[in-house]
């Protein structure tokens, strides 16, 4: 009933945001001559300020249309190489018509980016994708809103996560003969589990495993995030945030945890932060600052634009990663697409290198829960495994901004770059057993 309504007062809010939208472009106007007053600047910010509150943010598009690589712009085509019903994979193909050029990206590495399915789009990480173009042929997991998928489609559980990041890793070692995975946030967990399960199988690994703030082990300096998964219950997760999607939907039916509750988290972890940004902003259009407004609305345009989470999926990351802490506990079990039930072992992770990056300030994923895939991966040698704390920078800033281009994107660069030309060596498929 709750989504019902939501959806109710959205439509009903779009026509006072359309107004808001032309009265603000009618007191900006230059052709009106009252528009440069301090007055009609009031009124005109007052509008816009109405219509970001107001209006209905949808998916935004990564817009990468070219990347400087050594000096060269070289032009980026966006494709989906692998359609499945929760996520697509998402390549960014590089083009250049200089031959040096073209000669240097054929050699270069490929990287799996594995998107966090909590709350916002992959297009969270534009900045991240962007800067591994210039060095990488780049696959990004890009994840569906569950309200578009029908019913027919069935359920989406943690174990299809984990069996997704397994298929897209066959994948591109079915196309380049293989690859390197980064995880950003949430991710870490099910990409740890999957390479898990598919060294103790036997399979060929990925050369090397980049995760960078996610909760691999949530009791280490546990955030408000962490907190609130503890002090409730699964059953009160499923009875106040668990709805049906609305008939006027592809995937109306389906039980999700709506976009519009997780938006509402988001502000009330910083809900003065907002206030300020927003009244910021409306003082930028005051006095003319375009850079600044610009910004703002770049970032809201992001931050803003929201999708569901199947209900399945989401109550069972918070009773496995937050609640039994099954992968630090040894006690994962995870059912892949033929019913088989494997138990994921970290340890018998050998031919991958490992990194692992936390951001000082991280008020998500606080210190020390990204370094834990350090102590739980003891099969990988100690050369191979390296740690990066990020000084200064929280959650967002390990992956996206200045510090993430300038301090640690050329360390993700080197560490890939390193473990390139590492052939792992493939083991004797062991038999799997139900736990």
């Amino acid at each position: 009933m709750l989504y019902t309504l939501y959806e109710t007062q959205r439509s009903l809010m779009e026509p006072f945001a359309d107004l808001a939208q032309a009265a603000a472009k009618f007191y900006s106007n230059p052709l009106w001559p009252f528009s440069e007053t301090q007055l009609a600047r009031r009124i005109s910010a007052g509008y816009e300020l109405l219509y970001r509150l107001c209006k209905d943010y949808e998916k935004p598009e990564f817009g990468i249309s070219t990347v400087d690589v050594d000096g060269v712009s070289v032009a980026i085509h966006e494709r989906v190489d692998v359609d499945k019903p929760f996520c697509e994979l998402r390549r960014f193909k590089r083009f250049s018509d200089d031959p040096a050029t073209l000669l240097k990206l054929k050699g270069q590495p490929v990287v799996l980016i594995v998107a966090p399915l909590s709350g916002h789009y992959a297009t969270l990480l534009r900045d991240t994708v962007r800067s591994m173009l210039e060095s990488h042929k780049v696959y990004i997991t890009d994840w569906k809103n569950a309200r578009m998928v029908p019913l027919q489609e069935g359920e989406f559980h943690l174990d299809d996560y984990v069996n997704y990041v397994q298929e897209f890793i066959r994948y591109l070692q079915g196309q380049y003969g293989n690859c390197h995975v980064m995880s950003v946030c949430q991710p870490t967990v099910p990409v740890l589990a999957a390479v898990s399960l598919m060294a103790s199988r036997g399979e060929t690994t990925p050369l090397s495993m980049t995760m960078m703030g996610g909760p691999i082990d949530a009791r280490r300096s546990p955030t408000a995030v962490n907190n609130l998964a503890t002090q409730r219950s699964l059953e009160w997760f499923e009875n106040n945030v668990i709805y049906r999607v609305p008939s006027n939907f592809p995937g109306a039916g389906r039980r999700v945890y709506p976009g519009f509750l997780q938006h509402m988290g988001f502000v009330a972890m910083n809900p003065d932060r907002h206030a300020s940004s927003h009244y910021d902003y409306f003082k930028n259009l005051i006095k003319g600052d375009d850079a600044s407004a610009e910004a703002h609305r770049k970032f809201y345009d992001e931050y803003n634009a929201v999708l569901d989470m199947d209900a399945d999926y989401y109550l069972e990351t918070i009773k496995t990663v937050f609640q039994d802490y099954s992968l630090v506990n040894g006690t994962w079990d995870v059912r892949s697409p033929d019913g088989a039930v494997e138990r994921v072992r970290p340890q018998d992770i050998t031919q991958t290198a490992l990194l692992t990056i936390e951001g000082e300030l991280d008020d998500i994923s606080g210190s020390g829960q990204t370094e834990a895939a350090q102590d739980l991966c003891t099969g990988i040698a100690a050369d191979r495994r390296n740690h990066l704390e990020v000084k200064g920078a929280g959650h967002y800033g390990i992956f996206s901004g200045r510090r993430w281009r300038e301090l640690v994107y050329p360390q993700v660069r080197d560490f890939i770059r390193a473990n390139q030309s590492a052939q792992p060596t493939s083991r004797p498929r062991r038999a799997r057993s139900a736990a």
